[in-house]
């Protein structure tokens, strides 16, 4: 298990996510950047628990959304 501080600000709501309440994440690019782990969380539960996987893992993950979205 991985436990990182990642401050609030460093948290961008995905392109793929719209204002209408539904389908919102947010990640965290410095910190993807700096340790090559992409940290997502629900927007609506900032408080709650966030994942963090590979960048290998997130670009399969951009991907699928791009094709099925």
């Amino acid at each position: 298990m991985i436990h990182a501080y990642i401050p609030e600000q460093s948290w961008v709501s995905s392109s793929y996510s719209q204002n209408n309440g539904g389908e919102c994440i947010q990640w965290a690019p410095e910190y993807a950047t700096a340790t090559g782990r992409v940290p997502v969380r629900d927007s609506k539960a900032p408080n709650g628990p966030a994942l963090i996987v590979s960048a290998d893992a997130w670009s399969g993950f951009v991907g699928f959304a791009r094709t099925h979205g």
